[in-house]
């Protein structure tokens, strides 16, 4: 009973492997220039070889797309991004030194998918960069700008669990987006957790 599993496991991860293949074989056009039968027929055995070498997990299980999700997160996302440079033209124009922090925020939904596409969204939002990834546990330690008050730090952690909601909402599972929403239930009820 496991051999036919395994099979379609594996049939079905060489199935998601054509995509690759095929991105492969246009990298190898663009680096020789010109589409010859000979370019495009080595490119494509040369793409096998690479598939075949080194696999890749199929992330069909790890992501799904959600219209409504994607389009409040570019709002979000666009919104932050307009907030962070008056923040940061603010701290560079005022008087003195703007102290800076490093805090560690705990993300709710630590899959690798979701925590690097948080991880990378919450980087090129400015004034906040990712230093570390502690994938084990889930957390994000990140370098603050303008983290004087404790009112600040708080903000950049809500700021940051914000962006998380939107990047789960956006790509997530229907397990990622439930255990969102379960966790902003909880927090409601009982508070934030440290």
């Amino acid at each position: 009973m496991t051999a036919p599993q395994r099979l379609r496991e594996a049939s079905r991860l060489r199935a998601t492997q054509w995509p690759m293949v095929l991105g492969l074989t246009l990298l190898w056009l663009l680096l020789w220039g010109t589409p010859t039968p000979a370019n495009i027929g080595t490119g494509v055995l040369v793409a096998l070889l690479v598939v075949l070498v080194f696999p890749l997990p199929p992330i069909e299980k790890q992501a799904r797309l959600h219209p409504l999700g994607i389009v409040r997160f570019v709002i979000t996302f666009g919104l932050d991004m307009a907030v962070s440079s008056w923040r940061i033209n603010r701290y560079i124009l005022g008087p003195g030194r703007p102290r800076c922090a490093v805090l560690a925020v705990k993300m709710r939904c630590p899959g690798d998918l979701m925590l690097t596409v948080t991880a990378v969204a919450v980087t090129a939002v400015p004034g906040s960069t990712v230093l570390e990834v502690d994938r084990r546990s889930g957390t994000l330690y990140l370098h603050v700008l303008g983290g004087e008050r404790e009112e600040d730090l708080a903000r950049a952690r809500r700021d940051a669990l914000r962006l998380e909601t939107r990047v789960v909402e956006a790509f997530g599972t229907a397990a990622d987006v439930t255990a969102i929403r379960a966790s902003e239930a909880a927090e409601e009820v009982f508070g934030r957790w440290r």
